[in-house]
């Protein structure tokens, strides 16, 4: 194993999870933004919920978890790449 990937697995671990919480806070934000205010976003099993709502609420999720997955891997990958000289594989 080459030692950029070795020091950028504890990096990404620890990125990744911070990356989580900021998505997880960022979606709240968009969810009331959108209008729902009082309410938490719907999960697909909940039964007083409409397809539409649900779906939404998925899709929007989603991409956001993506683009700040995205975002973290590629500052990871960086500051490794600024540390060691290497872009980690």
């Amino acid at each position: 194993m080459k030692k950029t990937a070795i020091l950028y697995k504890p990096v990404s671990l620890t990125f990744g999870t911070a990356g989580g919480l900021l998505a997880g806070a960022a979606f709240k934000r968009v969810w009331r933004f959108l209008g729902h205010d009082d309410t938490d976003a719907p999960n697909a099993t909940d039964e007083d919920r409409r397809w539409g709502e649900v779906l939404l609420a998925a899709a929007i999720q989603g991409a956001i978890f993506a683009l700040v997955k995205a975002a973290v891997d590629r500052g990871g990958a960086t500051a490794v790449r600024r540390l060691t000289g290497a872009w980690p594989t």
